[in-house]
């Protein structure tokens, strides 16, 4: 579909909302996401779901969420209904579209563009997030879900299971056959020990679940914590797994590590067993993201490899035993 094509959805999408007009394309990944205006001379983002990923009930339930987190003070967009009251407009095409209020803020940074600041400005700003994942799981455990609340899994089939959510990441076609081995025998470990830390009650409810640094945006000090496009259920360590993940090669690693489990403890405790995994859930979601890559990506991409070889590092030195990040 051609750019010109999607807004002409986008403003077919807008009448479904009172006052929304003006849509200004910002990005189309797995959602086409528009700018909007809305009423009051206030800004929003329209969303236009992605065929196929996510189904009418799964969108509806993840709003749901986001409107009963932001009604608790959660720094999350909140869902703007319809003209009918609706939180989901179906298009003509067959297509889905919400509208969250605008979140203001700059984001943590950009794909691999390394972190700006040094040490201690770093531990600081990971101490927020940690402190805003905390509230986030908190707040979580304390709500009622609605009948025919439906989001996808992100436990030990989700993850690891014959066909994982985003996707069997050892049949990689870019792999060797030394990587496509290594990748295997990481998800046998991670299997046995997810199943160990489960068995033993490891936390578990409803997560973020792509807390990538693009989704954690900063007004002043506060993390807002912005797309919930991949919420689910699954282990609460696999948001701050997927938090440190793409920070495996900054210099200030043990920093943001230390401000990360720091904030995330001033709201909801970790025990000896839930630091001795997170390592694990770092390895998880790195594999995870070359699944990820198999349908979204061409074989040309250069962050295949990147994803690939950041995998292997990372289930190397955590099937090995090596540490890493430090806390200070």
């Amino acid at each position: 579909m051609t750019e010109a094509e999607t807004l002409c959805l986008a403003e077919e999408a807008a009448t479904h909302w009172e006052g929304c007009a003006a849509p200004r394309l910002l990005s189309h990944r797995e959602n086409a996401v528009f700018a909007v205006a809305l009423p009051d001379g206030r800004r929003g983002v329209l969303r236009l779901h992605r065929r196929g990923y996510q189904s009418a009930d799964a969108i509806r339930s993840e709003l749901w969420w986001m409107q009963a987190l932001a009604e608790a003070g959660v720094a999350v967009p909140c869902p703007e209904a319809t003209r009918d009251g609706a939180l989901l407009a179906h298009l003509e095409d067959g297509r889905v579209a919400s509208v969250l209020s605008w979140v203001a803020g700059t984001p943590l940074s950009s794909g691999a563009r390394p972190l700006e600041g040094g040490a201690t400005a770093q531990l600081r700003r990971f101490a927020e997030l940690g402190q805003a994942i905390g509230k986030l799981h908190v707040t979580t455990d304390r709500l009622t879900l609605p009948q025919g609340f439906s989001r996808p899994h992100w436990d030990i089939d989700g993850l690891l299971g014959p066909a994982p959510f985003w996707g069997r990441f050892w049949d990689h076609p870019a792999a060797s056959e030394a990587e496509a081995i290594l990748l295997q025998e990481a998800r046998r470990f991670a299997r046995e020990r997810l199943s160990a830390y489960s068995a033993a009650g490891g936390d578990h409810g409803l997560i973020h679940a792509d807390l990538m640094r693009e989704n954690v945006l900063f007004d002043g000090p506060r993390a807002h914590l912005i797309d919930f496009d991949d919420c689910g259920f699954g282990f609460r360590l696999y948001d701050l797994g997927t938090a440190l993940v793409p920070n495996l090669e900054e210099p200030g690693l043990d920093a943001i590590a230390t401000g990360l489990l720091e904030g995330y403890a001033t709201e909801r405790g970790l025990n000896d067993a839930d630091l001795a995994m997170l390592p694990v859930f770092v390895m998880m979601r790195t594999l995870a993201s070359v699944g990820w890559t198999m349908p979204r990506l061409t074989p040309d991409d250069p962050r295949i490899r990147a994803y690939l070889n950041r995998a292997i590092r990372t289930s190397h030195a955590v099937m090995e035993g090596r540490p890493l990040f430090r806390t200070l």
